[in-house]
């Protein structure tokens, strides 16, 4: 069989699930896991006849790709920030917005590492410290440790599974964090040197009104737990890493969130009653609201140091 007929092959099979457009990415994704063509190889070798042993493989990802099951999923990676990751149905597909927030985090922090900018100074010689709350496949906490190697890495999450597929992630990209879990909803003690440096999550944050809209094989397969809040208290999460980023975040320090897009005003509201400063809501490379970096309060009497 030549890969145009395998290509044709997937658009045919997946019509009743993805756009035409959709089904050939989804393809173009199965060649690269298996035969490690890109799309350009693909267009210059459409025409190359594949061995029956090869073809079969394609067929059996195509054969769970049509019950709707994520490709990411099928494969057991997924890509984000240049690294690789192992997922599974305990965590969520990392999103290409979320790529863009480990980017604005990077990039602000790299410009605090010059001499004479305090935001990641610590005493005692510790090293910067960062929190991810709510880490799922762990992609924000081990891309931020790989870029920004001179930080202690933590990252939470309540679900044991979950932080067992972060582990080996860490391990898969050989970096060092420390998983914690714990439920940032009803936790009051966290063990871990503070003052923080930076507060990161994406938390949960798609009202339960907003399923109807979104893609069936996203309901039905990603964990549930960490997609979705209620109607009547959306920002529950935020509110939670806001207070406790209050208590527990450097007085130079950041809070950084991922964001429902909808929910970008309320967001920033609720972080400006709690007295946080210097918000910043960023959208993203679609226009969507969906990010947020904000300061701590000054402290009474302009002390710095905690």
């Amino acid at each position: 069989m030549q890969l145009k007929q395998l290509a044709q092959n997937f658009n045919e099979s997946l019509t009743a699930i993805y756009q035409e457009d959709e089904s050939h990415a989804l393809f173009l994704v199965t060649l690269q896991h298996l035969l490690n063509f890109g799309r350009a190889d693909y267009l210059l070798k459409k025409e190359l006849e594949i061995t029956d042993e090869q073809v079969a493989k394609f067929l059996t990802i195509l054969k769970e790709l049509k019950t709707g099951r994520p490709i990411q999923y099928v494969l057991g990676e997924a890509h984000f920030y240049g690294l690789t990751f192992k997922v599974d149905e305990s965590v969520l597909i990392p999103r290409p917005e979320t790529e863009e927030l480990v980017e604005w985090i990077i990039t602000v922090c790299s410009s605090q590492f010059s001499v004479g900018n305090s935001l990641l100074q610590t005493t005692n010689h510790q090293l910067p410290t960062i929190l991810d709350i709510g880490t799922g496949s762990g992609c924000i906490a081990i891309s931020l440790k790989k870029n920004l190697p001179h930080t202690k890495v933590y990252a939470l999450d309540i679900a044991a599974d979950t932080i067992e597929t972060a582990k080996q992630n860490a391990n898969l990209n050989n970096v060092k964090v420390e998983f914690i879990k714990d439920d940032i909803l009803t936790s009051s003690v966290l063990h871990l040197p503070l003052p923080i440096s930076i507060i990161v999550s994406n938390p949960p944050y798609i009202k339960e009104d907003e399923k109807p809209a979104m893609h069936q094989n996203v309901v039905d397969n990603e964990p549930h737990r960490a997609l979705f809040v209620s109607n009547e208290n959306p920002l529950i999460f935020y509110e939670a890493i806001a207070d406790f980023a209050l208590k527990n975040l450097s007085d130079n320090g950041l809070l950084f969130f991922e964001i429902n897009e909808y929910l970008g005003e309320e967001t920033v509201n609720l972080l400006d009653s709690k007295g946080f400063k210097n918000i910043e809501l960023k959208k993203d490379m679609q226009g969507k609201d969906r990010m947020i970096k904000a300061n701590p309060p000054t402290p009474k009497g302009g002390f710095s140091g905690r």
